[in-house]
């Protein structure tokens, strides 16, 4: 194989994991074409019954954001409502291939108009792939993507770190992943016998204390759909993570990492935390980009996502900073604002949005990870047995 046969094999084994007669959504730019034919071919080798490309493409996005009415790139559509309630009951796997091919593509438009998107299908996309579709989404290297990290359209060079970050130097990738999600999955056992109330993350301009749910699980390596087939929702993952108390955030964070949000690169992005909402940002760039995040919805402003991360991560390892959320949060310890997991505490996915709200699980449409860990980052967790360390000096130490 070469490394894109490797790259679909790796997205369509160890990441959606096709089985025999199933369909598949591929959602992708045009960018990626040559990386989708791929996909497309390893999803049919696999036994699917069909593969469905649902194409975008970064101008016709800014054309829209130009020059669309703010109510039309809000409106959410009942034709696509019912199409995801159907690939759902259909039990499809949903695979997305990431990687802006301009992560310039909205500098200077309309922040607002730039924020907005149908929140309805995101909210109902998202609430079938919290158990009734396996998915996973994967970044794709393309030339725009290259030059933002290398400052040329490099995509020989950045095509050798996303195969170190992949494993796709392995003899077999997919076992390769197996492998690591099971050393990931041991993390998230050993955390959940301590039964932490609170998790503290300080480093360099981050002091940040969050509250956690009584019971919430950890989870780390992948997921198990609702007929028992395992899947990993990100490829490249190095994470464990859980969803907190939304009611509990207190603190400071500098974010560590570039941010590319909404089509804008947000740099030096630095908030508070007061009450388990933010409640100030600031950025040396983009900083409006976030703030109109922030006012999509009530459930924006606090988090969705705690999570841990060492020095031992092979995209850590590569020493780049990949201007991609996927990668960079798998680099470094990492919160995210916005919708919580459901399965993160017992029962979670069977429960009404309102039950899982009283739990302390966070409801939103938007999601946005940003990298908080790094050289110098410590992680404590608070329960029954006192303060414990987890991570020391960005080294796993539990």
């Amino acid at each position: 194989m070469d490394r894109i046969e490797r790259f679909a094999d790796v997205v369509v084994r160890a990441g959606v994991n096709v089985q025999p007669g199933q369909g598949v959504i591929l959602r992708t730019d045009t960018a990626h074409l040559e990386i989708a034919r791929a996909v497309v071919a390893a999803a049919y080798a696999a036994g699917a019954a069909w593969v469905e490309p649902i194409w975008s493409d970064g101008p016709m996005r800014r054309a829209a954001v130009d020059h669309a009415s703010l109510e039309s790139l809000s409106a959410s559509r009942g034709w696509a409502l019912q199409r995801i309630r159907e690939w759902a009951e259909q039990g499809v796997a949903s695979i997305a291939l990431h990687g802006d091919a301009d992560p310039h593509l909205l500098d200077g438009a309309d922040p607002v108009r730039a924020a907005a998107f149908p929140a309805e299908e995101v909210r109902v996309m998202r609430e079938q792939m919290m158990g009734k579709l396996r998915w996973t989404i994967v970044g794709s290297p393309n030339p725009g993507w290259a030059n933002q990290v290398f400052g040329e359209p490099d995509t020989e060079r950045l095509w050798e770190a996303v195969s170190t970050a992949m494993r796709l130097d392995a003899p077999d990738p997919a076992a390769a992943w197996q492998e690591r999600a099971a050393t990931l999955a041991d993390r998230g056992s050993r955390l959940d016998a301590l039964e932490l109330t609170s998790v503290r993350y300080v480093g360099d301009g981050t002091d940040l204390t969050v509250g956690l749910i009584p019971g919430c699980r950890w989870t780390g390596g992948g997921l198990v759909d609702a007929t028992g087939v395992p899947y990993m929702p990100n490829i490249p993952t190095e994470e464990v993570f859980t969803s907190p108390d939304r009611h509990s955030a207190e603190g400071v964070i500098r974010v560590t990492k570039p941010l590319v949000l909404n089509g804008s690169l947000v740099l030096g992005l630095r908030a508070e935390f007061s009450g388990g909402r933010i409640v100030s940002v600031s950025a040396d760039s983009g900083a409006d980009v976030v703030r109109a995040q922030l006012e999509t919805d009530p459930g924006a402003r606090s988090l969705g996502e705690v999570s841990l991360v060492d020095s031992d991560s092979r995209i850590a390892r590569t020493g780049i900073v990949f201007h991609n959320t996927l990668f960079d949060e798998n680099a470094g310890c990492h919160v995210a604002w916005g919708s919580s997991f459901p399965f993160a505490v017992p029962g979670g996915t069977s429960m009404t949005v309102a039950q899982r709200e009283e739990l302390g699980l966070n409801t939103s449409a938007v999601h946005t990870d940003v990298v908080i860990g790094g050289e110098g980052i410590t992680v404590t967790g608070t329960g029954p047995k006192g303060t414990v360390e987890i991570i020391r000096n960005d080294e796993w130490v539990l």
